[in-house]
């Protein structure tokens, strides 16, 4: 009964560790996913940045993958990449690798994505997804190869794809207003967000304020918020993994500013799972302010 019990719970780990990598894949890592969240305000003034960063993602203190993000944000358009894959124990179980990217408007200091496209390979397959957003609606979207029909799966309607940002986009947390954008406030906040293939909700609730340090780069303040993560279309009720990941409230995201902006970003990720800890760490961070453009005059 032990051996049958511990297998069952070593199969439902690796599951919900393909889960997690399949959804920060498409924000553009190989690793671990959550989303974040943008805030939308109006306000006087565009602020400019850069952030040049790489992740590592552990579970249980073992290093299982690697990611690189980078984001340009000037006063009227913002453009985000990144890349990543999986190593050591995770690439034995579930190996794999993510490409994401996203383009868009820059409104009242805020990135509005018109872009968004992901590719990942798993298990010597791979999966591409497009989307066209205009206004937090998603316009165009296809994946290829096209998935198979479900009859299990809670179908995406056209009302789940309207108020929606893309699983890129939603990692940038923009807080309005003149105060320190790192606040209990920045966390108190909750948005939708639409990856190509499954509608969820994500809410975030303040938990505290710590110093966090990155071997390279940023050494500061970090505003740490709960996650909690709600399906809401495009997924299979009695899939064992959705329920695990809904019923967790112990799942913590950290939050630092992008230089030059009121944009924050995770620094760090942390999800239980049954094998212990699975975390996404900043191991280089490196942030700078942009000068703003100058009209040229005559």
């Amino acid at each position: 009964m032990t051996r049958y019990t511990r297998a069952t719970q070593d199969r439902r780990s690796v599951t919900t560790l393909r889960f997690i990598s399949s959804r920060l894949a498409q924000a553009g890592f190989g690793g671990l996913c959550a989303g974040a969240f943008v805030l939308l305000a109006p306000e006087a003034g565009f602020a400019q940045g850069r952030l040049d960063a790489h992740y590592e993602a552990t579970l249980a203190g073992i290093p299982v993958g690697k990611g690189a993000w980078t984001i340009d944000i000037s006063d009227d358009q913002f453009s985000a990449s990144a890349s990543g894959g999986t190593s050591g124990l995770l690439k034995a179980f579930a190996g794999g690798s993510g490409t994401g990217a996203a383009q868009g408007r820059v409104v009242n200091g805020a990135p509005v994505a018109t872009n968004y496209s992901a590719s990942t390979t798993a298990s010597k397959k791979t999966e591409a997804i497009r989307m066209v957003l205009a206004n937090g609606t998603i316009k165009e979207f296809a994946i290829e190869p096209e998935p198979p029909v479900d009859a299990n799966r809670v179908p995406v309607t056209e009302a789940h794809r309207r108020g929606v940002f893309d699983p890129m986009t939603g990692s940038m947390l923009r807080v309005p207003g003149t105060a320190d954008p790192l606040s209990p406030e920045a966390c108190r906040t909750a948005t939708a967000i639409f990856d190509g293939r499954m509608r969820y909700d994500l809410k975030l609730d303040f938990k505290r304020m710590e110093t966090v340090k990155a071997e390279k780069g940023y050494h500061g303040p970090a505003v740490v918020c709960a996650v909690y993560f709600s399906p809401v279309a495009g997924y299979i009720p009695d899939r064992p993994v959705i329920k695990y990941l809904a019923a967790q409230r112990s799942i913590e995201i950290a939050f630092v500013p992008v230089a030059g902006t009121r944009i924050l970003v995770p620094f760090w990720l942390k999800i239980p799972t049954p094998l212990g800890p699975a975390m996404l760490e900043a191991t280089q961070f490196i942030t700078q302010a942009m000068p703003p453009r100058v009209a040229k005059t005559q």
